[in-house]
């Protein structure tokens, strides 16, 4: 018995060629692909964070400013711990000399 088959006989070079081909795409372009896939996902992981950290900093920096503010400010209106001695020159005769007669 002689065994044909009824499906007609196909060329397997051209379909191993283009096996071939869509290997190499893939291989070639599997890291930018993936690079890129890989950027916009980090980039809308920053994304996410980005607008509460934002806000996290900026109510930080304000707090510290009005604290820096109002220590300046108690610093400011304490009293000098001793006299000030300003150099105020003395009205009158001097006392070292005599007076002229």
């Amino acid at each position: 018995m002689s065994s044909s088959s009824p499906r007609p006989s196909r060329s397997w070079g051209t379909l191993g060629a283009g096996a071939a081909a869509v290997a190499a795409c893939a291989v070639c372009c599997a890291g930018p692909l993936l690079a890129v896939l890989g950027g916009v996902g980090i980039t809308s992981a920053i994304g996410a964070w980005w607008m509460p950290v934002l806000a996290v900093g900026a109510a930080a920096a304000a707090a510290g400013f009005f604290l820096v503010r109002r220590w300046r400010r108690a610093a400011a209106c304490r009293s000098a711990p001793a006299r000030a001695d300003l150099g105020m020159p003395t009205i009158g005769p001097a006392k070292d000399r005599a007076p002229s007669r």
